[in-house]
């Protein structure tokens, strides 16, 4: 969820943590010896922490010209006072999330700095293990203080008439350009899976599952070693997970049906092939580690599939079938093919992507120097489980930058507005929790004008 406002733009941005190259001031230009500046519940602020955040942020390329120290100390004061609060209110977040989340962030610091030792050194951390330990509590704050955000906001809506006095509020001259974008679809052709491939896999977990069982081996140490599943693995497979936990519905019918201690037969999801083995039952959570392992296409596999797709593309460009037409026939994303392979930004729904906002960079480097209507070549697509398929994409439509539109831009519109009136919620929460929480303030952060009464005044 992305909200306008910096205080919440902060709070999510913290949750990707990577390294720079600037040095930080203080507030009276000097430097000092770390120690607590600010207390909020359980929380403490650290001198060092207010540093660390400009580097943070200047990493992630988030502008910090308007940003003082003391902006940024009040936004850790927030921080603080969600997360503190999301505990308070018994809000959950799952470690193995958190564990996952934390393993990918550390992989971008060390390609980004160049090895584990300078990011110790930057953190003064002895051991990675020490370094591990506490950036898993910098991450699991993080996810507090977001699951604490997106509590509050929930239940907030918007009518269409609240999105038109908002965009009528907004003068002509202030009303932001919209960036180029594209309305894009595809089609994609996954590589078939034969049954040998898939019973290599499931005689695979068969052995591990028996080592385990017969002689004793560790379920922990073959999901670090062997698991597909990359968010768990250094965690040795491990999730707690409800009845309502968004997994596969085959993963939770079968951690569900297993006893205390018990390993699962191998079974399918989406995913691939998994066991699992049921750690503990704590009332309506389960502790499970898995294994999961994804059968891999042979080569031949890939070049049918990729043949396959070419044939589709050639009817599309001899006009024997629409592009839509194809889509509905051919593709293999379930999740577009009834919709013309009509692509949509997984947050607003909208068809609409800006070019140079494009995370997808394999997406980016296909569409950017295609036509309206143009159909790609054949090309190949790696998905975020390191799936490959093939597909073609073609540019619906072409829409030039443009002072935002209140018809053309709806979904956009209603988005700013919505973030409006969640900031607002949000606003509303900080006021009211700052009078019912404990909060410290010391030394020179004490004379920083704050948005918010945390003095108390």
């Amino acid at each position: 969820m992305k909200f306008i406002s910096k205080k919440v733009l902060f709070a999510l941005g913290l949750s990707c943590v990577m390294i720079g190259g600037m040095q930080a001031q203080n507030p009276a230009g000097k430097r000092k010896i770390d120690g607590v500046v600010g207390v909020v519940g359980d929380y403490v602020i650290l001198e060092s922490e207010i540093d660390k955040t400009l580097l943070e942020l200047k990493a992630q390329r988030i502008p910090i010209d308007n940003l003082s120290k003391c902006d940024l100390f009040e936004r850790l004061l927030e921080d603080k006072l969600y997360a503190h609060q999301a505990v308070q209110d018994s809000i959950e977040v799952n470690d193995a999330e958190v564990t996952g989340f934390m393993n990918d962030q550390i992989n971008r610091m060390v390609e980004e700095v160049g090895g584990i030792d300078r990011i110790l050194g930057f953190y003064n951390k002895k051991t990675e293990e020490e370094f591990r330990d506490y950036f898993f509590d910098i991450v699991k704050q993080n996810k507090l203080t977001q699951a604490m955000q997106k509590h509050i906001v929930e239940k907030v809506t918007i009518t269409p008439e609240e999105v038109r006095q908002f965009f009528k509020a907004i003068p002509e001259d202030e009303r932001p350009t919209v960036g180029d974008e594209v309305e894009i679809a595809e089609i994609v052709i996954k590589p078939e899976i034969s049954k040998e491939q898939k019973q290599k896999v499931i005689d695979r977990l068969n052995e591990m599952r028996s080592d385990v069982i017969d002689n004793g081996a560790s379920f922990f140490s073959k999901a670090v070693l062997f698991t597909d599943d990359k968010g768990s693995a250094a965690n040795g497979g491990f999730y707690s997970i409800t009845k309502k936990a968004p997994f596969a519905k085959e993963f939770k019918e079968v951690a569900f049906s297993l006893a205390e201690g018990e390993i699962s037969a191998p079974f399918e999801t989406e995913f691939g092939f998994h066991i699992i083995y049921l750690e503990k039952i704590r009332g309506q959570h389960l502790d499970v580690r898995h294994i999961l392992l994804v059968p891999k296409p042979t080569e031949q596999a890939l070049e049918d599939a990729k043949k396959k797709l070419e044939g589709v593309r050639e009817k599309i460009v001899n006009n024997e079938i629409t592009f839509a037409e194809a889509a509905a026939a051919s593709s293999d994303d379930k999740d577009t093919k009834q919709n013309g392979g009509v692509l949509r930004d997984p947050m607003t729904m909208d068809p609409r992507f800006d070019l140079n906002k494009m995370e997808d960079r394999e997406l980016y480097f296909l569409v950017n120097s295609l036509k309206e209507k143009e159909i790609s070549p054949v090309a190949l697509k790696t998905d975020y489980r390191d799936q490959k398929s093939y597909r073609i994409v073609t540019i619906n439509k072409k829409i030039a930058s443009h002072k935002i539109d209140f018809v053309d831009d709806y979904t956009k519109v209603k988005t700013m507005a919505l973030n409006k009136k969640q900031e607002g919620e949000l606003q509303k929460w900080i006021t009211k929790k700052i009078n019912d929480a404990y909060i410290n303030i010391q030394g020179e952060y004490r004379d920083c004008k704050f948005h918010n009464n945390w003095l108390k005044k």
